[in-house]
């Protein structure tokens, strides 16, 4: 008799990984009373002193208010599914570079505000996904109107709306992924 065994393979060990660890974070907030989640996994102004100022600049995108502001981010960090066509490594460093450059610009240009969550990520995994179309020097449309309808939709928003949604992050993660998916694919 012929049994077939059915393996289970961490197949995005950088995506997967980063969905366990904000699911931690989020469950670690709620154990601690938002505490963690306030001091570990927001960025925020904060003393140049604070030692944890600076790992907040990264960290922020693994906090999450609640389950369904987790399940937003994660399940479209899931589907997206950027690891197969750029490699752990170099997902892991475009992740790490979006989370820094939009915590530092929180921090800089928006000191009474905190930000927390993946959404930057999101909407950099979103613009990278349309660059991976790209062949033979030839402009995707569909990364065009990506481009025009996400950043043109965030400008407007942004401007319009007064909402806890962070429309800066948003476009900070799509310039992230348009410069890092460029590069990337070079």
């Amino acid at each position: 008799m012929n049994k077939r065994v059915v393996k289970i393979q961490y197949n995005s060990p950088v995506v997967l990984t980063f969905a366990l660890l904000s699911l931690a974070a989020l469950i670690l907030g709620k154990l601690t009373g938002g505490w963690t989640t306030v001091k570990l996994f927001s960025v925020y102004r904060s003393s140049p002193a604070d030692l944890l100022t600076y790992p907040r600049f990264v960290l922020h995108v693994l906090g999450h208010s609640s389950y369904s502001h987790y399940i937003g981010n994660i399940m479209m960090i899931l589907v997206i599914a950027l690891e197969e066509r750029y490699g752990s490594r170099p997902l892991f460093w475009a992740i790490f570079i979006t989370a820094l450059v939009s915590g530092m610009v929180q921090w800089l240009f928006f000191p009474g505000t905190a930000l927390l969550g993946a959404s930057g990520i999101v909407f950099m995994m979103i613009v990278m996904s349309s660059l991976a179309g790209m062949k033979n020097g030839c402009i995707p449309l569909t990364l065009i109107l990506v481009l025009i309808l996400y950043i043109g939709g965030e400008i407007i928003d942004g401007v319009t709306l007064r909402d806890n949604i962070s429309q800066i992050t948003h476009i900070v993660g799509g310039i992230c992924g348009a410069i890092l998916g460029a590069a990337m694919r070079k």
